[in-house]
């Protein structure tokens, strides 16, 4: 007999919604017809979660319902208004209407992408997000984000737009290559880092335990990391203040991915880049220790993750990305940096030499 789903809920008043995360979740249709208004159903997905799950998924929908599927191609290099136009010609061709719910079975750029085309059309329909990378189920799937990437910044182009619920099921983590679930593991430590310590100590005791894929282990890093966001973002939905402390290792990070080419780095390893270059910050402003800085960077390796920047990048690079980034106010540089572990500040940085001073150290710091 499998566990309950344990339940969440992102507290956005009439805008609230529930996160239900548990082994089996993608078979609880019940659950889901709750947030179906009509008969119309879109689902989105990619070319490479289709072929294992969503036949089985589609034949879960009572006859009354009306499924219709868009499958798009798989990778960040597609998260692209010309592939988010793929999704507005199924909603059109099916003759879709305002009570359309589109249903996202994916990752994170299956999410963003039909979280903003749900944003979009005919100026806001219902969607659902059902997350199938680890990345996807602790972060993007929660929160609102969507959008789409442009060639000179990553997700400049979309909206907040809030979910009506949040299927998480852990089962399909058994099915995610390595390299993808060590990628969402460096949106887990990120929660560890910025906002509580002790569980970026449990992180340290059960890595090994997360890379096995524990079912416990990864619930429970899931559920923690959840809560966290949704803890944030019911404080800050459009991230006007405490919500900019979630994109620690971002700033960095997205200019990684920008410069070496969408889908070169994952997200997740380019956060991993940008967490240990914010944490060298934070410890040349004397704010973090030397030791904890040490950890995160051995917390980051331990997940197998990348801890130093593309060699083929120089400061330069960093600082003509970094200076179009989403959160920068007037002249400055906005930095997510860490007091102390467990606990980051926004800071603005003004001092280009600093930071190329910070950059240029991942030449010389040993991974």
């Amino acid at each position: 007999m499998k566990n309950p789903l344990e339940i969440l809920n992102v507290d956005l008043g009439e805008r609230s919604y529930p996160i239900y995360i548990g082994q089996g979740a993608l078979g609880e249709q019940l659950i889901l017809e709750k947030y179906i208004d009509s008969s119309q159903v879109l689902i989105v997905t990619n070319e490479t979660i289709a072929p294992l799950y969503l036949s089985k998924f589609v034949d879960q929908f009572p006859e009354r319902l009306d499924v219709k599927t868009s499958i798009l191609p798989d990778g960040e290099i597609y998260k692209t208004l010309e592939t988010l136009n793929k999704i507005f010609d199924a909603l059109l061709e099916s003759r879709c209407n305002r009570q359309v719910t589109l249903i996202a079975l994916g990752g994170g750029v299956i999410g963003d992408m039909t979280g903003f085309a749900a944003a979009c059309y005919q100026r806001g329909v219902n969607f659902i997000q059902i997350p199938t990378t680890l990345l996807s189920q602790v972060d993007s799937s929660v929160g609102g984000k969507t959008g789409v990437n442009h060639r000179l910044g990553k997700n400049m182009i979309g909206a907040f737009y809030q979910p009506k619920c949040v299927l998480i099921d852990t089962t399909v983590l058994s099915t995610l290559p390595d390299r993808e679930l060590s990628a969402g593991l460096a949106e887990v430590i990120k929660y560890g880092a910025i906002c509580d310590r002790q569980f970026f100590e449990w992180l340290e005791q059960n890595m090994e335990s997360l890379l096995l894929r524990d079912n416990a282990a990864l619930t429970y890093a899931i559920k923690t990391s959840c809560k966290k966001k949704a803890e944030v973002v019911a404080k800050d939905e459009k991230e006007s203040g405490i919500r900019a402390t979630l994109n620690f290792g971002h700033t960095f990070g997205h200019a990684i991915e920008t410069q070496m080419g969408y889908g070169q780095w994952l997200h997740g390893e380019a956060v991993a880049v940008g967490m240990c270059m914010a944490a060298d910050f934070s410890e040349k402003l004397t704010w973090l220790s030397p030791e904890d800085n040490a950890r995160i960077r051995a917390l980051c390796l331990k997940a197998k993750l990348p801890v130093m920047k593309p060699q083929a990048m120089v400061a330069e690079d960093f600082i003509k990305h970094m200076k179009v980034d989403k959160k920068n106010v007037s002249a400055s540089i906005r930095l997510i940096l860490l007091k102390t572990l467990g606990e980051a500040r926004i800071y603005d940085c003004t001092d280009v030499a600093l930071l190329n001073e910070v950059i240029n150290r991942q030449d010389q710091v040993p991974s």
